[in-house]
């Protein structure tokens, strides 16, 4: 499956447009991690253990859109965008969508 951000996949042209994709996760902090953040607060620097969790929620939601492509018998992503929000104290929520296309 080729995603990327453009309008068009390089070389390639686009042969039939699919519709409308999209993957999403709801990720929740774990407590144990939130006491290590804390204390990284206080001395700076990158908060890998969040780093690390919304890495993978990102890795899902894009993977889920890319299920939901396959399924309309896409074989590419384009236009794609991630987006993130707040769902509730201590959760968000990570989506990710395009358009999904046959290219030759």
């Amino acid at each position: 499956m080729i995603i990327v951000t453009s309008a068009f996949v390089p070389g390639r042209e686009v042969k039939e447009l699919k519709g409308f994709v999209r993957g999403s996760t709801v990720q929740a902090k774990h407590i144990g991690k939130d006491i290590i953040a804390g204390l990284k607060t206080l001395i700076g620097g990158e908060i890998s253990e969040y780093s690390e969790l919304m890495e993978e929620a990102r890795k899902q939601a894009i993977e889920r859109m890319t299920n939901e492509a396959e399924k309309l018998g896409a074989n590419a992503v384009i236009a794609v965008r991630l987006e993130t929000s707040s769902v509730m104290q201590n959760a968000s929520e990570i989506i990710a969508y395009g358009t999904a296309v046959f290219v030759e």
